[in-house]
């Protein structure tokens, strides 16, 4: 691996870690159903994963969630295991789908819905809570709008650095 590489996902790692703290400050003011959040800290995976390749999408996926869970949640709580169980739904949808003719969009949508069948499913084994699967279709209906906008500002991202992104590859 290149060091301009090394860098530019340092920072991509760095730049989702910050993201994800911020995000889960600020969204117990806009959301009143609990754990739920833009995923705008999935914005930097998602433009790794279309600008570079999938492997690194997964590195910069898996570090900012054991990193968020060492320095914010906690590492092997709770949080941590539903953190990991969404994270690691929605980064292998992603990358699976990458390939395909879908767009960004409809790729973002599909991660945001699978993050949020990940989290319910390890959220009902570790609290052992089977009813909480009726919490699902609120969240799904809130992915959707979430997908929709990491979506577009990844595309954004994507389009206005290409060219810079390009020479870390």
């Amino acid at each position: 691996m290149s060091t301009r590489k090394l860098v530019f996902l340092s920072i991509m790692i760095s730049l989702s870690i910050v993201l994800s703290i911020v995000e889960s400050a600020v969204s117990s003011f806009f959301f009143t159903i609990p754990g739920m959040k833009l995923g705008f800290a999935n914005i930097a995976t998602m433009v790794v994963v279309f600008s570079l390749d999938r492997k690194s999408g997964l590195i910069v996926a898996f570090l900012r969630i054991f990193l968020v869970g060492l320095i914010y949640t906690g590492l092997f709580t709770p949080g941590f295991w539903i953190s990991l169980s969404g994270g690691t739904l929605s980064v292998f949808v992603l990358i699976s789908l990458k390939g395909t003719n879908l767009s960004i969009y409809t790729i973002s949508v599909v991660s945001a819905l699978m993050h949020m069948v990940g989290q319910i499913a390890a959220t009902i084994v570790v609290v052992k809570t089977p009813a909480l699967i009726y919490y699902l279709p609120y969240m799904i209906l809130l992915s959707i709008p979430a997908g929709f906008i990491t979506g577009y500002l990844s595309k954004k991202i994507i389009s206005d650095f290409s060219e810079k992104i390009i020479s870390f590859k």
